[in-house]
C-alpha cells in the first residue's frame, strides 16, 4: 500500500473529533457558507464540469453516465440550495432521544452522536461530493470522498469551494478530503481502513457495489441497484396509471429511481396496454414484454421485443422497459420478489384493502401508493440532500439524511450506584 489514502485519513479523523465538538448552531452555519462558496465559484465549476462532459463524450460515455455527470447552472442551484436545506434542518445531536430513571436512582438516557469518519465511493455524480459534505459535517462527521475518474475536474473543483467555506471558519479542510487519485488500487486501501473509517457508503453502478462489498473491512451501507416496479391493478384509474408509468420510466431514465419494469392485471390488460404503450412509444421508449404483452401490442401496431429473465432483472437506466401481464396480486408480488432490488415499488390502485396488501408483502426501502417512483428521493421525503438509498437493512434502510449518519449510544448518570455493593464489603 502506497499510505496515500491512509494519510488523508488519518487527517480526516482528526477532523472529525473538532466536528463533533461544534455546536449545532457552529455546524449549520458551516453549511449555508459552503452554499454561498457554491454560488461564488459558480464558473470554475461549471467550466470543469463542461471538461469532464467533454472527455465522457469522447470515452463514448452512456447517456445515463452523461446525464449524472452533467452540470448546468440550474443543477448547481440545486446543489446549492439542498445544502441551504441541509444547514436549515434540526440539528440530529441536540438534545435526549430517550430518558428513564431506574429503580436504583440511575437516569439512562439515549443520545444521538456522530458515527466519526464516513467513506463515500461514487460515481458520475459530482453533486454527491457536495451532498455528502453536508449531511456528513450536519452530523458532525468527517469525510473521505472517491469520486470517479470521469468527474475528477468537477469533484475538484466543488471540494475547493467547500474548503474555501472551511478555511473562512477557521476549521481543517481535511473535514472534506477529496482523494483526487482515482487510480482502483487507493480504493482497495481504503477498504482495509478499519482502524480509521467507521463507514463506507458505495454509490453508483453494480459494479462498483460488488468490487466494494467483496473487498472492504470496514462496515459498509450498499446503495444497490433499482430495478423498480410499476404495478397495474385491475382497481387501478388507468389515466393515473399511465401519468405514474410516463413519469415514472421517462423523466429521467437514467436515475436509480426510475421504473424498469411494468406489472398490469391480467383483467384490464386489453385497456391499458395499448395506451401504455402509445404513451411510451411517443417518449421514445422501448419495451420488451411477454407474450400476452406482444399479443396486445401486435393488434395496436406497436412493436415490442419478447423479454427473458435478464430483462426482468435489468437496471436499464436508459428508455427501455420490461413488461408482464399478470393474473393477479400474487402473481405480481412473486414477480417483484424474484426480480426486484428492494429500492422502490408502486401500485396504482384505487381499492384500499389491495393497496394495503401490496404494502404489507413488499420489502422495498419504499412502496408508493398511486404516486410516482420518482419521489424515492431524500428532497422529495423531507430530508434535504441524501447521501444515498440503502437497499441494506442494517442501521439505515431507503433515502439516508443527515439522522442515518449518526448512531444512539447510552448516557447513565448516577450519584455513586454500583452493581453489586456486596462485593464492596471485607
Amino acid at each position: 500500500m502506497s499510505g496515500y489514502v491512509r494519510t488523508l485519513a488519518e487527517r480526516a479523523r482528526e477532523a472529525s473529533l473538532l466536528l463533533a465538538a461544534l455546536d449545532g448552531a457552529e455546524r449549520a452555519a458551516l453549511i449555508a457558507a459552503m452554499a454561498e462558496q457554491l454560488d461564488a465559484q459558480r464558473d470554475a465549476i461549471l467550466a470543469a464540469n463542461a471538461d469532464d462532459v467533454a472527455r465522457g463524450e469522447a470515452a463514448g460515455l452512456s447517456a445515463a453516465m452523461l446525464d449524472r455527470l452533467r452540470l448546468d447552472p440550474q443543477r448547481l442551484g440545486a446543489i446549492a440550495g439542498a445544502l441551504r436545506e441541509v444547514a436549515a434542518q434540526a440539528d440530529p445531536l441536540d438534545g435526549v432521544t430517550r430518558s428513564e430513571t431506574r429503580a436504583n436512582g440511575l437516569v439512562i438516557e439515549r443520545k444521538r452522536v456522530p458515527l466519526g469518519l464516513i467513506a463515500m465511493i461514487y460515481e458520475s455524480r459530482p453533486n454527491v461530493t457536495a451532498d455528502a459534505a453536508a449531511l456528513c459535517l450536519k452530523a458532525g462527521n468527517a469525510v473521505l470522498l472517491r469520486g470517479g475518474s470521469e468527474a475528477r475536474a468537477s469533484n475538484a473543483a466543488i471540494a475547493a469551494a467547500l474548503h474555501a467555506a472551511l478555511r473562512e471558519r477557521g476549521l481543517p479542510v481535511a473535514a472534506v478530503s477529496l482523494i483526487e487519485d482515482t487510480a482502483r488500487e487507493h480504493v482497495l486501501e481504503l477498504l482495509q481502513l478499519s482502524d480509521l473509517i467507521d463507514l463506507a457508503i458505495p454509490r453508483g453502478g453494480e459494479s462498483l457495489i460488488r468490487f466494494v462489498a467483496e473487498h472492504a473491512r470496514v462496515p459498509v451501507i450498499k446503495h444497490y441497484k433499482g430495478v423498480c416496479h410499476l404495478y397495474v391493478d385491475r382497481a387501478a384509474d388507468l389515466d393515473l396509471a399511465v401519468n405514474l408509468l410516463v413519469d415514472g420510466k421517462a423523466s429521467r431514465p437514467g436515475v436509480c429511481n426510475a421504473l424498469e419494469t411494468l406489472l398490469v392485471h391480467r383483467d384490464i390488460a386489453a385497456a391499458f396496454v395499448p395506451r401504455a404503450l402509445a404513451a411510451l412509444s411517443g417518449r421514445g421508449v422501448q419495451v420488451r414484454g411477454c407474450e400476452r404483452v406482444r399479443a396486445l401490442a401486435g393488434e395496436g401496431g406497436f412493436d415490442v421485443a419478447a423479454a427473458d429473465d435478464g430483462d426482468y432483472a435489468a437496471e436499464y437506466l436508459d428508455l427501455i422497459i420490461a413488461a408482464r401481464v399478470v393474473d393477479d396480486l400474487d402473481q405480481a408480488l412473486a414477480h417483484i420478489a424474484r426480480y426486484g432490488s428492494d429500492h422502490t415499488e408502486v401500485i396504482a390502485t384505487a381499492d384500499p384493502a389491495t393497496a394495503d396488501a401490496f404494502v404489507r408483502r413488499t420489502r422495498s426501502s419504499a412502496v408508493m401508493v398511486n404516486a410516482s417512483s420518482r419521489f424515492n428521493d431524500g428532497g422529495q421525503l423531507g430530508l434535504g440532500a441524501e447521501i444515498g438509498i440503502s437497499t441494506t437493512r442494517l442501521h439505515a434502510y431507503g433515502p439516508m439524511g443527515v439522522e442515518s449518519l449518526t448512531i444512539e449510544r447510552f448516557v447513565v448518570r448516577g450519584a455513586g450506584q454500583v452493581r453489586h455493593p456486596e462485593s464492596l464489603e471485607r
